[in-house]
């Protein structure tokens, strides 16, 4: 995806989500919409918590660039 510095700050869906770039990510548990409050990466297929790189067993719906 190249620079997505340039990414709003709404949520966008994970099928466009860059690869390799921290970024907060929302997932659907008991109906209801959650933010992980930590920064996650996508990397080919899987997502790894962005500090530890330790896969996270997530299926996330949405993302956008972490900022906190």
């Amino acid at each position: 995806m190249g620079d997505v510095q340039w990414l709003p700050d709404k949520w966008l869906p994970v099928s466009i989500a860059p690869q390799d770039t921290d970024l907060e990510v929302c997932a659907i548990d008991g109906g209801e919409a959650h933010a992980l409050v930590f920064p996650v990466r996508k990397l080919g297929t899987l997502w790894v918590d962005a500090s530890t790189k330790k896969q996270v067993d997530i299926q996330p719906t949405h993302w956008r660039l972490w900022t906190k």
